[in-house]
């Protein structure tokens, strides 16, 4: 099937707009091209460092094998669940390559931090830029140079975009993402929801609520919302850059094991050194780019991903733009519910056709290029397949299932949740922010009220807690972008605006910071640009004024007179507090060089 004509039309914008920088992206690959390996261009005193811990096999292999040698990247740590399953992929990886007939090293490591754990607290200030210190740790271990291909440990919000960006700095090396999938199911997510409300209103206490978090939250693997983390782990697999199908397989399985081994084996294969080179700078091409905002648009992902599909995209000379998603959004169809926008979890998504079914899908209805490179080959159609173990339990691929096993989680594209994508770009006089429709209920899509300004998340708590909320009311944060304190995640406001709306009424959030793929039922136009920081229209806003936000026509509206709103002051904050302990004093430069979030909110600098 042909390609859609809004597909098609967006993806030529890019690829004119992206001309120069991609031109000059790619002829940088063609000269770091080497079809020997790499390591034997170094002098002996560095080789013999890069092998000297290494047993006497791989050492052999390394001083006079002519074998690729793969570099192991891995954001393990066993503090948090999703990467916790890594520590043992190492060992799986080196085995599989000998057995491909090269070596395998870990390479590096990556900080890899949860913004779970940092929920309120003032490290998530150091949360969105761990992204670019994870894409300067790539480079890092990259840079030693001994290495052929490469494969990516990485999971959670942050570390697969910066694994991205530091790779595709690397844009010659062959690249494989293995994935670590999602724990199993646990409490289910709205009964998890309705206690953080009830604690919230003071009706339940800290230890109930203790209690049914470590019930959902229970095991190794990714939580298993629709989050940052897995909706990374959808655009990895959509883009080309996983196996088929392996996205959301338990962690501690054999099928889970047989795909690490098989990664492997795939990345030895793609190496310069042999028939199939395929560098992950030319798999992630516009095409590529493209299919993974059509991913994250049909299945209401992450609007973190807002930010990280324009960076991720600008570090192989593409230059993507909100106004791209915008467009593609009006013709994407939203195919599933998966909480936060529904009641199932990612684990009921892959039961019911999982990304194979998805995939179909959309290439059926020409929503989809199917004519890109993958890791696999050429063609995204087979990505149509998902794994599975034969009867040696080694591992074999089937076509997807051609229905959803459950309507109420997955759907065809000729019956969607609704006709549009699950991500709206607003615009208006307070400039642009982002929402996620999907997650929120048919009657809530236009909110007009009078608004409250705070300047924190606390103040508002404080506020809620004191009776002071209980009217229609938009709530404004402000001075929580990049440049003001790193753009932390607010998800503490989201218990008590949520209790609001269920009270009957109309609420919503404007804020310049960020709420993550596990944005709640309450209406959030977030990541407002510019930030009250850097002099946005939004610091101009005061207690009273009444804003509209229309997700059905992309709009963000302050009904004030516009002369009068232009001259008023910019409203100021004073941010000393935010410059000291946890480690942010060693962020003053990230957040002094940080670029707006439709932008990318990056410290590298964009396409202009």
């Amino acid at each position: 099937m042909s390609v859609h004509r809004t597909v098609s039309a967006v993806t030529k914008k890019i690829i004119l707009r992206s001309k120069a920088s991609r031109k000059n992206y790619l002829e940088k690959i063609e000269r770091a091209i080497n079809r020997q390996p790499k390591r034997k261009s170094l002098g002996c005193a560095n080789i013999a460092h890069g092998f000297a811990a290494c047993g006497a096999g791989d050492k052999n292999a390394l001083r006079n094998g002519s074998g690729p040698n793969l570099a192991i990247v891995t954001s393990y740590n066993d503090m948090l669940s999703a990467h916790q399953p890594f520590e043992f992929y190492p060992d799986l990886i080196r085995q599989a390559a000998r057995d491909a007939g090269g070596t395998a090293q870990v390479a590096g490591g990556v900080p890899a931090m949860c913004d779970g754990v940092t929920q309120g607290e003032t490290g998530m200030e150091l949360s969105l830029f761990s992204r670019d210190v994870i894409a300067m740790s790539t480079a890092i271990a990259l840079s030693h140079q001994m290495f052929d291909a490469s494969v990516y440990l990485g999971v959670c919000d942050k570390i697969v975009p910066g694994l991205i960006i530091g790779a595709l700095a690397f844009g010659h090396l062959p690249a494989v993402f293995i994935p670590a999938g999602p724990m199993t199911s646990g409490l289910p997510n709205e009964e998890k929801g309705k206690i953080r409300q009830l604690y919230a209103q003071g009706k339940v206490g800290r230890e109930a609520l203790l209690e049914a978090e470590s019930q959902a939250y229970h095991g190794p693997g990714t939580c298993t919302f629709y989050g940052t983390a897995n909706s990374n782990q959808m655009l990895m697999e959509i883009m080309g850059l996983h196996l088929p199908g392996s996205t959301f397989v338990n962690p501690g399985t054999q099928l889970r094991d047989e795909i690490t081994k098989a990664s492997t084996k795939q990345a030895m294969s793609i190496s310069a050194l042999g028939n199939q080179y395929t560098p992950i700078g030319k798999i992630y091409d516009e095409k590529a780019v493209v299919n993974g905002v059509v991913g994250l648009l049909a299945t209401g992902g992450s609007t973190n991903h807002t930010m990280h599909v324009v960076a991720m995209a600008a570090a192989a000379g593409i230059a993507l733009t909100w106004d791209d998603l915008a467009e593609l959004s009006k013709v994407i169809p939203l195919l599933t519910r998966i909480y936060p926008n529904g009641k199932a979890d990612v684990n009921h998504f892959n039961a019911a056709g999982g990304m194979g079914f998805l995939i179909r899908e959309l290439l059926n209805a020409g929503l989809l290029h199917e004519d890109v490179t993958t890791i696999m080959g050429a063609g995204l159609s087979g990505y149509t397949r998902e794994p599975g173990l034969d009867d040696a339990g080694g591992l074999t691929w089937r076509d997807a299932v051609k229905t959803s096993g459950d309507t109420s989680v997955l759907r065809g594209v000729a019956e969607p949740f609704q006709a549009t994508g699950g991500l709206n770009v607003l615009e208006g006089p307070l400039g642009r922010a982002v929402i996620k429709s999907s997650s929120i209920p048919g009657d809530r899509h236009i909110i007009q009220a009078p608004c409250r300004i705070f300047h924190c998340q606390e103040d508002l708590a404080a506020a809620f807690k004191a009776d002071e909320l209980n009217r229609d009311v938009i709530a404004v944060v402000r001075f929580q972008g990049p440049k003001a304190n790193g753009m932390p995640e607010l998800h503490r406001m989201t218990p008590p605006l949520a209790v609001l709306q269920e009270r009957g009424f109309r609420v919503a959030l404007v804020t310049d910071g960020r709420m993550s793929g596990a944005s709640g039922k309450v209406p959030a136009a977030i990541h407002v640009t510019p930030e009250a920081a850097d002099g946005g229209p939004i610091a101009r806003l005061m207690d009273g004024d009444v804003i509209r936000i229309d997700a059905t026509k992309g709009t963000m509206d302050v009904l004030v007179d516009a002369m009068e709103f232009g001259n008023r002051p910019l409203a100021t904050k004073d941010m000393s507090d935010n410059e000291q302990g946890t480690g942010r004093e060693l962020f003053a430069a990230f957040r002094n060089l940080a670029g707006r979030a439709d932008q990318g909110a990056s410290i590298f600098g964009m396409i202009e």
